[in-house]
């Protein structure tokens, strides 16, 4: 099943002058594409693992206790602090549409 791109994705896509479509490959979440040229960039966000805007919707659905999707999103960008800070990179491009 593809993942469903989340409104937080899409607005987080745009403000950064990206597309985002559901990933081709089946091991990534998002294709991402230059909202200038529509070229491909990178694919991201590996299937089986979570990301922010699925717990936030996961908290709301009663699925997961308050504050849960922050605690999450802290974690992540601590784990990830080394390769989520060079702008243009597929880490980069994690951290800004998925958390």
């Amino acid at each position: 099943m593809p993942y469903e791109i989340t409104a937080y994705t899409k607005k987080r896509a745009k403000a950064i002058g990206a597309i985002v479509k559901p990933s081709k490959n089946p091991k990534h979440k998002i294709d991402v594409f230059s909202a200038k040229d529509g070229s491909f960039i990178t694919s991201v966000g590996a299937m089986g693992y979570g990301d922010f805007p699925t717990f936030q919707k996961e908290e709301q659905e009663g699925k997961r206790p308050k504050g849960y999707a922050n605690e999450r999103r802290k974690l992540y960008k601590k784990r990830h602090q080394n390769n989520r800070t060079k702008e243009g990179s597929d880490g980069w491009f994690a951290d800004q549409l998925l958390w």
